[in-house]
């Protein structure tokens, strides 16, 4: 009798905690993060990936920038326009900055969502079409940088340059959102030399916002940003740093 009263009694607690667990599963969405709300915004990333912060290379010797050459073709493999013929699975959002491409609530009925197609060929001379090394071997390279991706996540452009540094300015427009990258000492700046910066419209276009999640938008592109050094000092160490600017976030209501 003791044991049926112990079977019994630990059957009817682990019943209840299973039906607690049901409970609070139904209350999660499969496509919404939970406390989204308290999500800051996204950072960057950047290719090549390097085992080290650092990214040293000699022009003169190939197998210092090999690995990476390979990074970043690695990387863009995605980005080849053969991968992206697929109708069902992508669509064009256009070569010039647009409005944000709202297809719809997480919770919507819609399904899977097609991706904005982004093409490598957007990089202009970072693209690996002209040239295969990324200019490693010019002693000219080039960063790819995208902004990670965060579920419904809306950037909000700059409506006004009276609050960013001068050399910003310039790059404030509508539909896009900017980056600048300047050496971290300031000391360092004549080091640097030329920026490029290739892409649509040198920065993040809104168009490829906002990012569904990879359940309803498992094909999506991130929008990238080339930027190449066209004339950096040679045998000189230089700390770079990379800010996008941008008002605020929003999201999507619910």
């Amino acid at each position: 009798k003791i044991l049926l009263f112990y079977v019994i009694f630990y059957g009817c607690l682990a019943g209840i905690f299973i039906g607690t667990i049901q409970a609070l599963l139904l209350t999660l969405s499969s496509y919404k993060p939970t406390w989204q709300d308290r999500i800051t915004p996204p950072g960057l990333s950047h290719f090549p990936r390097s085992e080290k912060t650092e990214i040293v290379f000699s022009i003169n010797d190939p197998s210092t920038y090999m690995a990476s050459v390979k990074s970043i073709k690695d990387f863009l493999k995605a980005y080849n326009d053969d991968n992206q013929r697929d109708q069902l699975k992508f669509e064009d959002c256009g070569d010039q900055p647009d409005d944000y491409k709202n297809r719809g609530d997480l919770e919507s009925e819609m399904g899977i969502r097609k991706a904005c197609r982004f093409s490598d060929s957007n990089l202009g001379p970072c693209s690996g079409i002209e040239n295969q090394y990324f200019g490693f071997n010019e002693g000219k390279p080039c960063l790819i940088v995208k902004l990670n991706r965060i579920v419904n996540f809306i950037p909000k452009p700059l409506q006004s340059n009276e609050s960013i540094p001068d050399e910003v300015k310039s790059k404030v427009q509508p539909n896009v959102i900017p980056i600048h990258c300047t050496s971290k000492k300031k000391e360092d700046e004549y080091l640097l030399g030329q920026v490029e910066y290739y892409g649509i419209g040198g920065g993040f276009p809104l168009q490829y916002y906002p990012y569904y999640g990879k359940l309803l938008h498992p094909h999506y592109l991130q929008p990238l940003v080339a930027i190449k050094f066209t004339n950096m000092t040679q045998n000189q160490e230089i700390r770079i740093e990379c800010k996008v600017y941008e008002l605020e976030y929003k999201r999507l209501k619910d």
